[in-house]
């Protein structure tokens, strides 16, 4: 090789390492980068005055943000200007005022023929849980998985998104559905429950739309869900004996027959269950632990009413591109827990409350009410 060829090659050789590592140094901001779960510290746990606090967010409905109209609304809410974005101010609005401890989103939290990509909308319809740092779970209803994503999707995308303790379904069991799991909320650090759980949530997946008979229903808890609910009760009654919650979206059809019974909130539209009765009452009846249980659906609902000593209580409509009333606000559902306090330290649980805030120029908190108090031994 001639000298006069070397002295060419070597310029360029030189050249393209200096580019290499430059590139190395310097990679592009434009590719994609692998990024870790921003994860709560888990266990969840109770705050050091001895109180949990829970929001409840029933059918947002988000659709495509700015772009998505609102339904059902007063004009002066915004008229042509309102939009999902009404809904995200909601939100914050609450998260700011109650300052939850989780954030349980409860089904139809996106509407899916609204929702042109399922994960966009799902990542602006949570952004304020994940912008307050809250951690947050989730269950699906009869619409989310109208756009572009499955339902087993939807609940491994939420699963990982920050914030969150959603689960798809139990490690290493044959459940129906998608989004079948169990929260467990801890003592406070101090206490001698800290490494035990003195609240219990039960989350489970109500389906969406199924035949029978040839006819069209909604979807019900099925016996594999149950078995799961039966067995986790059992084994967390072992030693103390907490109280627990479920949440679920569709109610079951008993919930029709509050209408004829001392609830407290509106019973406004019919309830939209399944035709078969699979057994959820009766199973939870038997279970001892569930005092109340937490539902969506049915948008103009917002009582409580008690079955066999267990309350069902809907949430009310939260989205505006929900089907709602005019002039009848959005609202949320609260509820709070609070713990005995022991001599030395916070003991079991000793009451549940439960009130809704409106999204109306006070702020409204109306229809307080106590759902379960322990009895003194």
């Amino acid at each position: 090789m001639s000298s006069s060829l070397v002295s060419l090659l070597v310029p360029c050789l030189l050249s393209l390492l200096l580019l290499r590592l430059s590139t190395l140094l310097d990679p592009d901001p434009s590719a994609a980068v692998p990024r870790v779960k921003r994860a709560p510290s888990l266990p969840l746990r109770f705050r050091h005055d001895g109180a949990f606090k829970i929001l409840q967010v029933a059918d947002m409905h988000f659709g495509n943000g700015a772009a998505t109209r609102c339904r059902d609304v007063a004009p002066e809410v915004g008229g042509a200007r309102c939009s999902d974005l009404n809904t995200t101010r909601f939100l914050r609005r609450v998260i700011e005022a109650e300052r939850p401890d989780l954030i349980a989103f409860t089904g139809d939290n996106i509407f899916g023929g609204s929702a042109s990509d399922a994960a966009e909308s799902l990542l602006k319809a949570i952004s304020p849980a994940i912008e307050y740092k809250v951690p947050w779970t989730a269950i699906l209803g009869n619409h989310d998985q109208e756009s572009t994503m499955t339902r087993e999707e939807l609940m491994v995308f939420m699963s990982l998104m920050d914030y969150s303790v959603s689960q798809v379904n139990p490690p290493g069991l044959l459940v129906h559905g998608f989004g079948n799991y169990h929260v467990g909320i801890h003592g406070p650090f101090g206490s001698e429950f800290v490494n035990t759980s003195l609240l219990n949530l039960y989350f489970l997946d109500s389906g969406d739309r199924e035949v029978v008979n040839g006819v069209k229903t909604y979807g019900w808890i099925k016996e594999s869900q149950l078995a799961w609910l039966r067995a986790t009760s059992l084994e967390l009654q072992q030693n103390l004996h907490p109280p627990a919650f479920s949440f679920f979206h569709i109610p079951i059809p008993e919930v029709r027959g509050l209408w004829y019974t001392d609830f407290k909130g509106q019973y406004q539209e019919g309830v939209a269950c399944s035709t078969v009765n699979s057994g959820v009452l009766d199973t939870l009846t038997s279970m001892g632990d569930v005092k109340a249980v937490f539902l969506g659906h049915d948008h103009l609902n917002d009582f409580c009413g008690n079955l066999n000593g267990i309350w069902f209580c809907y949430g009310g409509g939260f989205g505006y591109h929900a089907y709602g009333r005019p002039h009848w606000p959005r609202r949320a559902r609260v509820i709070y827990t609070e713990l005995k306090k022991g001599y030395k330290s916070w003991e079991e649980v000793e009451s549940i409350h439960t009130w809704k805030l409106l999204d109306d120029e006070f702020f409204s908190k109306i229809d307080e009410q106590v759902l379960w108090r322990r009895r003194s031994r």
